[in-house]
């Protein structure tokens, strides 16, 4: 089974409602991926995003470069939410989500990588190991890092929140 990262933007009513009623956006989340699987809308319009196998990867090279807002994880646990994969979903304010999407515009996916090798991510037991074991190129992981741009900056401007989980 993969471990992949997740990420629903939710409106801060929406992120109200899921802090107080954890059952409720779990479901609200499953008919919002089921409404975008076939549609497959750009990242800038989606309410949904994922990252792939790509969310170990990204947090360690993230954080390398002390970049503030966790965008791997989140920054505040959903209580009480349970059963959504490998850990309870977490999030990220408003206020956060536009941190994000300044920082990620102002960091190229090449300061992001730079000096980077893939033996490095093997050594360090990233997750999927066998990837970096094998010297595969990081355009895996820089590829969904450019995704996330657009992502971020579409739920900045629109004032949304950011749930996020490994699923």
């Amino acid at each position: 089974m993969s471990m992949i990262g997740e990420y629903a933007r939710l409106t801060p009513a929406e992120l109200d409602r899921a802090i107080r009623a954890p059952e409720w956006v779990q479901e609200y989340v499953v008919e919002l991926i089921e409404r975008e699987l076939d549609a497959e809308p750009a990242a800038s319009e989606a309410r949904c995003h994922d990252i792939d196998k790509t969310w170990h990867a990204l947090d360690f090279l993230l954080r390398r470069i002390a970049f503030p807002v966790d965008i791997v994880h989140g920054e505040e646990e959903i209580p009480g939410a349970e059963g959504w994969g490998y850990e309870p979903p977490r999030y990220l304010t408003p206020e956060r989500v536009r941190v994000a999407a300044e920082a990620l515009a102002a960091t190229p996916h090449e300061a992001l990588v730079g000096g980077v090798r893939p033996a490095e991510l093997a050594e360090a037991e990233i997750y999927p190991a066998t990837v970096w074991e094998r010297g595969e190129s990081l355009d895996y992981v820089t590829s969904h890092y450019l995704a996330l741009v657009p992502f971020f900056r579409a739920a900045a401007d629109a004032g949304d929140a950011m749930l996020i989980w490994l699923g």
